[in-house]
């Protein structure tokens, strides 16, 4: 893969090492800027371990989180393609459990009193996070409480179909297409994948994503010759500095696990990201390999939020992986609407996602450009380093 070194770029570095590295902020990241198909820089710093005082390369394996929603939102499209499914077809066709199913109005669990919904949940709700559903760490509602209760965001014993049978006895939210909720509906759409395609969602995502685009660090666990590049994770604490979350040589990361998150179960490399990305930006194809039809692609980049609102004026819940007014929502990945509005740099149709331990990408389609971002530190929330990337990023730009 091409990589060229400019100078002009190091800026970038100096402002990560000087505002987050030396103060103690962040353990280490990877940056990548791509222009025209082209890496054209790449640079790791500080440690990927820092208890072990290990440090940050270009290979190292990160959590991705919610940077899988779009791996497993472009699977569900390929299998649109295929005829298997349409976007206003109700969920209940595929999950009949979920025919009948009610909004809160009060009470806790398991004592809930609801109403019937209003409207028919339907897979183009999953894909955009209008169904109702919720999660249980944005600990907001006695409904997301019960997410908690029943470990729905993930467990050691949680399983898809688990997941999707305990669902059908929850309240929603709100009546699906009402408003935005950030929410474990793309865990349903990877169970939808599975039913749909009649295969596991791992090796789905290996027959036909990961193995096309050349994505050999990518997967739901990391195996045994990969844990030396593994890196830790931290997690943020009051007075700006961080603590171990997850120790690389003890995490669970290191088992296969039983419930494979469509909506966060991934680990990959900033390499192997790319190539899915740049993929995006370059109609679904990479390298000759196609893993999605450029009209599919493109359809999947508008704004699908009802009315064509921003994510501020739709959504009820104060987590999103995007803080910016200006963005609505695609199939999969936000999308910047109105560039002042969103009060940063960027164009129109720009399009991406982040994941919760502060890893981020975004797609400029007007400029042929692909940034990713790969660091360890939860919350996403704890520092605006996304807003500050790209505000470098577009600055060094030609």
């Amino acid at each position: 893969m091409p990589k060229r070194n400019t100078g002009k770029f190091e800026p970038i570095a100096s402002f990560f090492d000087t505002h987050y590295l030396q103060p103690g902020k962040l353990p280490g990241m990877v940056t990548l800027v791509a222009r025209h198909g082209e890496i054209l820089w790449c640079h790791a710093q500080g440690l990927r371990d820092v208890e072990r005082n290990l440090p940050m390369n270009r290979d190292t394996l990160f959590r991705v989180y919610s940077m899988t929603k779009p791996v497993t939102s472009i699977a569900m499209m390929q299998l649109y393609e295929q005829g298997k499914f349409l976007l206003n077809d109700p969920v209940h066709k595929y999950i009949p459990g979920w025919r009948n199913l009610r909004v809160y109005k009060g009470g806790r669990y398991p004592d809930f009193e609801t109403e019937p919904a209003a409207s028919v949940m339907t897979i183009r709700d999953l894909m955009t996070h209008t169904s109702g559903l919720t999660y249980g760490f944005t600990e907001r509602t006695e409904v997301d409480a019960a997410y908690r209760k029943l470990k729905l965001d993930g467990s050691t014993i949680l399983t898809l179909d688990k997941l999707v049978d305990r669902l059908a006895e929850l309240p929603l939210e709100f009546s699906p297409g009402t408003a935005w909720n950030y929410s474990v509906s793309t865990d349903v759409l990877g169970y939808l994948v599975e039913l749909l395609s009649g295969q596991s969602l791992d090796s789905y995502f290996q027959e036909h994503i990961f193995d096309p685009l050349g994505m050999t660090d990518t997967g739901f666990h990391v195996r045994p010759d990969q844990q030396e590049r593994f890196a830790a994770c931290y997690l943020y604490q009051s007075g700006n500095t961080m603590k171990l979350q997850d120790d690389p040589e003890r995490s669970r990361y290191l088992k296969e696990p039983k419930f494979l998150s469509g909506g966060g179960g991934l680990v990959s490399t900033i390499d192997d990201y790319f190539r899915f990305a740049q993929a995006l930006c370059q109609g679904g194809e990479y390298q000759g390999q196609r893993i999605i039809g450029r009209k599919t692609l493109e359809f999947m980049r508008l704004n699908h939020l009802p009315g064509g609102q921003d994510l501020p004026a739709l959504s009820i819940g104060g987590f999103t992986e995007t803080p910016y007014a200006g963005s609505g929502f695609g199939l999969g990945f936000s999308v910047k609407t109105d560039i002042a509005k969103s009060a940063t740099i960027g164009s129109p149709g720009e399009f991406g996602w982040g994941g919760l331990a502060s890893t981020s990408f975004f797609i400029d389609p007007v400029e042929d450009l692909v940034v990713i971002f790969m660091t360890q530190l939860m919350p996403s929330s704890s520092y605006p380093i996304r807003q500050q990337l790209r505000a470098l990023v577009y600055g060094v730009l030609d």
